[in-house]
This record gives structure tokens, C-alpha cells and sequence, in this order.
């Protein structure tokens, strides 16, 4: 297997110190904005980096923890409840009905039940066959694990839903992103947490990370599939004893942001890490992400995880401290000055939306990193480029729960 090896031990101490200030070139801090909630009365306007004012709209609220976003057409847009709704907005509007709720919890499930719909996915194919697909939580007595199932977008109900393909992670705890994205062949990805319930107590027991590192189960992997949810014949790990033929990566810990670079057309990935670390990969499949085995971060107790190890790829870049890096996109847009195939991601506990552009002419900084939305005090779930060529944004202003209280917000050029 070739191993990609894009950090050095010298490269990884010098990012670790410029990641300390975790923001290059950023621009100067906006006046204190209203939360996005209050921006109902009225668009609030920032300064970038690049020149570029930006203005924030809300396009809705009142969301319980809004997921994902999808464009199916420049009318609407689709929009996936953590609660386990479907939302609907249409010309702007966020209809009261969901095109479909996850399927009732089954009584003596255990684990978090309010954990239900995750991301979408339109299929290549949308626009003649109008499938949706989503991956959800599949409940049951041994807590939960990662599914995927697609229906038909009718109108505005989904209809004739059916399930796809369940992943082996079933646990009571930890986290499981499920994150879904169409490849350029048809098939499709889907990623699975390491479900490491002992991550954040105190224990130094690493077995249930370990999982990650072992190919008869799902946990930590990044799975690839049919269409129908079927396995494809040319997944990397087909026909080897002892590994399950869905795995496509692995020793990945919760993969939330899957995109293709634009220029490069490489397939490109944003993972939460432990301690620090949360990390972008460039995907190769078979390869080994290093997971527990290798981070920049530290275990939650404080020790230290060495930060490489033979035959396992080193992340393109990461963060240090945390942000609980989100949805990722590559802008491909001409809106906004500056900002063509830069990459945005979300952040969770950093609360901001990360523009990162890469090579950058000297004498800048090789990548320039500036955070956007910060006055907001929002996690931000997932982030998006619509029709119209805008950024669209979902927050949340906690995490867990069934609180109504997201938003969906559009970004667009300010005179």
C-alpha cells in the first residue's frame, strides 16, 4: 500500500505553533452582532480578509438542531433535523409539515433516542429520479449504529422510503457522524464514528477506539457503497478474511465534511479529533488514517499520541486547539472576491465558520485561515453553496437535546 506522507516531524512541530494561534491573516474583529436569531429584524453585515463585506441573512428558525442542507432546485431547500425531521423551505419559506420523520424509536432502546436524522444526499440522477438519501440512527437494544435508506422527493413529501444498508457499530455511546456524499462513479460514502464512550471520563482504555484499527467491524471507517446500497466489487478490502467488504478507509475517528477539491480533484475530508487534533485528509482508499495510533492531539486525559507512525497517512493539515470541525465545502462560485476553491468548514465547539486558502502567493502565509460568523456564538452543523452561488450556514446554539432553537442563515456579497 502506498502510504502518503505529507507532514514531517519538523513540519508537524512548525504547524503545531502557527495552529496555537489558530488564526493567520485574519481580519480585523467585527463590532458585536446580534445572534443569529435576531437577524430576522434585519441582514447583519462583516468585514472579511480578502476586502470582501459580507452580508448574513436569516432564511429560517425555530429548527431543532438542523444536520444537513440540500438543494434540490433554486426553490427549495431541504434541511435534516437531528430530532429526526425532514424540513422543507420553499421560496424562502419553511413549511410546517416534514417530508419525513425517522421511524419511531422501538421501545428498550438504549442510548440517546433524540439522535435520530443526520446528512442528505441527492442522488447524481435527482433531477429524473428525485431520490433523497439519508443516513439516521437505527435503534435498538444494543443502543444505536449508522443506516442509510433513500425515498423519492414528491412534491414536498418523501415517499416510497426504504432502508439501504446498516453499518456493524452498534454501541450505547459515542459519536457517529454519517456523513453521506455522492463519488464521481455513482457510489456512495458513508462515515462511521468510533463510538468511543470512554473517550471523556478520565480512562486511559483504549479498546473501544481500537476498533478503529481492526477491519471486522465498522467503527471509525469511511464505508463505501452501491447506489441500491449494495457493495461494490473494487472496494479496497473485497475478498480479504476477516474484513467486512464496505470499508473504503480507515483509522478515521468522526469524519463530519466530505468534498472533491476543485483544481485537484482529490477527495478531501475534516475529522474531529481527540484533544486537539482535529484533522483534514486527502482519502486514498485502504489507506490507514492512524487513529488511536497517531494524532496531533492528546488523549482526553493529557497524554500524549504519538504523532505519526509507519504506514499510516499524515492529515494535509489540522487545528490546534480544537474546533470540532463540521460540514466542508470547496467554493466554486464567483460571488465573493477572494474566496474561489477555498474551503469552508464548520465549527462546532470553536463556533465560527474557517475559510482556509490554499496556496497563497508570497509573501502571505501558504494558507490563509480566517474564521467568519464568531460573534454569533453558534455551533455551526453544516455549511453549503446554493444555486444562487451564496454560502448557506445551519446552527445550533447547544448540543443534544430537542430545543427549536437553529437556524438556517444565508451568506452573500455586501456592498
Amino acid at each position: 500500500m502506498t502510504v502518503r506522507r505529507s507532514i514531517s516531524y519538523t513540519a508537524i512541530a512548525a504547524a503545531l505553533l502557527a495552529g496555537a494561534s489558530l488564526v493567520l491573516a485574519q481580519a480585523p474583529a467585527p463590532a458585536p452582532a446580534p445572534s443569529p436569531s435576531a437577524a430576522a429584524a434585519g441582514p447583519v453585515t462583516f468585514n472579511t480578509a480578502t476586502g470582501q463585506r459580507i452580508k448574513v441573512t436569516l432564511v429560517a428558525g425555530g429548527l431543532a438542531h438542523p444536520y444537513s442542507v440540500a438543494f434540490p432546485d433554486e426553490h427549495t431547500i431541504l434541511v435534516s433535523e437531528q430530532t429526526g425531521r425532514l424540513r422543507v423551505i420553499r421560496d424562502g419559506v419553511l413549511l410546517p409539515t416534514p417530508a419525513w420523520e425517522t421511524p419511531p424509536v422501538p421501545a428498550g432502546s438504549t442510548g440517546n433516542v433524540n439522535d435520530n436524522l443526520h446528512f442528505i444526499a441527492l442522488h447524481p440522477g435527482f433531477a429524473q429520479n428525485h431520490l433523497v438519501y439519508l443516513s439516521y440512527q437505527k435503534h435498538g437494544p444494543r443502543g444505536s449504529t449508522m443506516a442509510l435508506g433513500r425515498g423519492t422527493l414528491t412534491g414536498d413529501t418523501l415517499t416510497n422510503f426504504k432502508e439501504l444498508f446498516v453499518a456493524e457499530a452498534w454501541d450505547k455511546s459515542g459519536a457517529n457522524p454519517g456523513q453521506i456524499m455522492f463519488l464521481r462513479d455513482g457510489t456512495i460514502l458513508m462515515t462511521v464514528g468510533d463510538r468511543d464512550g470512554l473517550c471523556c471520563n478520565g480512562s486511559e482504555d483504549t479498546s473501544q477506539r481500537m476498533r478503529a484499527q481492526t477491519l471486522d467491524n465498522d467503527f471509525g471507517k469511511i464505508l463505501r457503497l452501491r447506489d441500491d446500497g449494495s457493495i461494490p466489487p473494487d472496494n479496497p478490502f473485497v475478498g480479504r478474511q476477516g474484513a467486512l467488504p464496505e470499508i473504503y478507509t480507515y483509522g478515521n475517528r468522526n469524519v463530519y465534511g466530505l468534498a472533491y477539491h476543485p483544481v485537484t480533484g482529490e477527495l478531501w475530508e475534516s475529522e474531529i479529533g481527540p484533544l486537539g487534533g482535529d484533522e483534514i485528509n486527502i482519502l486514498f482508499p485502504g489507506h490507514n488514517y492512524g487513529w488511536p495510533l497517531a494524532s496531533p492531539g492528546r488523549n482526553y486525559t493529557g497524554t500524549k499520541i504519538p504523532w505519526t507512525h509507519e504506514g499510516m497517512d499524515d492529515p494535509r493539515m489540522f487545528w490546534v486547539p480544537s474546533i470540532s470541525p463540521s460540514g466542508l465545502i470547496f467554493y466554486t462560485g464567483d460571488k465573493f472576491k477572494g474566496w474561489k476553491n477555498n474551503a469552508f468548514l464548520g465549527a462546532l465547539n470553536g463556533k465560527a465558520l474557517w475559510r482556509v486558502a490554499f496556496d497563497m502567493p508570497k509573501p502571505q502565509q501558504n494558507e490563509q485561515r480566517e474564521t467568519l460568523l464568531t460573534t454569533f456564538d453558534d455551533r455551526i452543523r453544516d455549511v453549503q453553496q446554493g444555486p444562487d452561488g451564496n454560502l448557506y450556514v445551519a446552527t445550533e446554539k447547544t448540543s443534544g437535546g430537542r430545543a427549536a432553537n437553529g437556524t438556517l442563515l444565508r451568506i452573500e456579497p455586501a456592498p
